[in-house]
């Protein structure tokens, strides 16, 4: 089934650390990720072309079926068993709490749904201990509560260890909904994650397989030219993919807290250089760049590729989103303490209701959704400047261009 796409989903299936099980419309297993087989203790060559039913407890196999006709049948992506618990079966016999988010996918015809499955028995035993702590403090407040009619003395002192205890109880329970409110949020954002990168992946590997098809067919040598097209498409194909693959990375080091920057002194003028240079081959027909006047003096000790990562985002953003025959204007000032990068452009700028989602990850403007993107540059890029001192703001209307001001600290602390 996954011929052309088994390279895509062998990237998504093992970015996420979670299990990743995709079923075909008679239940069966055709896929799965390491984190699935590891969960339910079995290898890929033992779950995949097997029934869904060997990961699911004995007691529960009777109504499944009912529940995945239904799902295939309204095919929307949905939290499966909403308000009731759900167990996965481990081969070797004992039973686990789960939590499975259901994804409907259409490939070649064909109907799938991808599950992406959670153990959640730490989180079950948290609940458990939280409720018995509830059930001790509850029980001491009572005793305390006895000893009020000694003395006065006794009464302010059972008074105070009762409310420190109530508040830590009040805490403990904030602490948990907090983690399970993130657990969800992050959940949610992964499932976004694999629908994004899936669409965005298949689009350019179709490119390549069509360029790829056509290269051989072209086999005179005044054909050389047509040659030469295909194999430019397949390049420019490749580097998004291998760009897109970069952000994801990027994503997951500024989340873990692994980026490490590496300061030093720098002329701005070789960063820009190399910015203009590269975004030069991607101009359209007319369209021009104003470079920054007055600049071969300005210098910084800073991140360089963090400083080329954000003017070369905005530059290729102003590109991407302007048409022909206009005009990418970048200015550069410094002062003592910061440099100020304005990029203008004259494209078709943002929605006034969508400005305030800009710098979201994931999140692409109304009129962008027709244009080849995955929503998370101008993500990276503001937290990328913030961790380094810096920070960035826009001005945008629709149809007439926006303009992106970054401000960044001349020498990292």
């Amino acid at each position: 089934m996954f011929q052309n796409d088994k390279d895509v989903f062998k990237v998504l299936f093992e970015a996420v650390s979670e299990g990743v099980i995709v079923v075909d419309s008679h239940q069966k297993i055709v896929a799965t990720n390491a984190s699935a087989e590891c969960m339910f203790g079995y290898s890929k060559t033992e779950i995949v072309n097997q029934d869904l039913t060997i990961l699911i407890p004995q007691k529960y196999r009777a109504t499944h079926s009912t529940h995945v006709d239904g799902f295939m049948e309204q095919k929307k992506s949905r939290q499966m068993g909403r308000g009731r618990d759900l167990y996965g079966a481990h081969k070797n016999g004992s039973v686990f709490p789960v939590e499975a988010g259901l994804n409907p996918l259409e490939i070649n015809g064909e109907s799938y749904v991808m599950a992406l499955v959670i153990d959640i028995s730490i989180r079950k035993e948290q609940e458990l201990q939280l409720q018995e702590l509830n059930t001790q403090l509850e029980k001491k407040v009572v005793e305390r509560t006895k000893e009020l009619s000694n003395t006065v003395e006794a009464l302010k002192t059972v008074n105070l260890e009762r409310d420190t205890e109530i508040k830590k109880r009040i805490e403990a329970q904030n602490e948990t909904k907090d983690a399970l409110k993130k657990e969800k949020e992050l959940n949610e954002l992964k499932t976004k994650f694999l629908s994004l990168v899936s669409h965005e992946f298949k689009t350019p590997l179709s490119g390549i397989l069509t360029s790829a098809m056509l290269l051989g067919k072209y086999k005179l040598a005044e054909q050389q030219e047509k040659r030469d097209k295909h194999v430019k498409t397949i390049t420019d194909k490749v580097h998004y993919l291998n760009n897109i693959l970069n952000d994801f990375l990027s994503i997951e080091k500024l989340e873990t807290g692994k980026i490490s920057y590496k300061f030093s002194t720098f002329k701005i003028s070789k960063v820009v250089n190399e910015v203009v240079y590269n975004a030069n081959m991607l101009l359209k027909e007319g369209q021009k760049i104003n470079y920054p006047e007055n600049i071969d003096d300005y210098s910084m000790f800073q991140d360089e590729k963090i400083v080329e990562l954000a003017l070369s985002n905005l530059v290729h953003n102003a590109i991407k989103y302007s048409s022909e025959n206009t005009l990418v204007d970048i200015q550069i000032e410094q002062d003592i303490k910061h440099t100020t990068f304005t990029i203008k452009d004259n494209g078709i700028g943002v929605p006034a209701k969508d400005q305030k989602m800009i710098f979201n990850r994931y999140f692409r403007a109304e009129n962008a959704l027709l244009t080849q993107g995955t929503g998370i540059g101008l993500n990276i890029v503001k937290s990328h400047l913030e961790n380094l001192g810096g920070f960035i703001t826009f001005e945008s209307e629709e149809n007439k261009g926006s303009m992106f001001t970054f401000v960044i600290p001349n020498k990292a602390e």
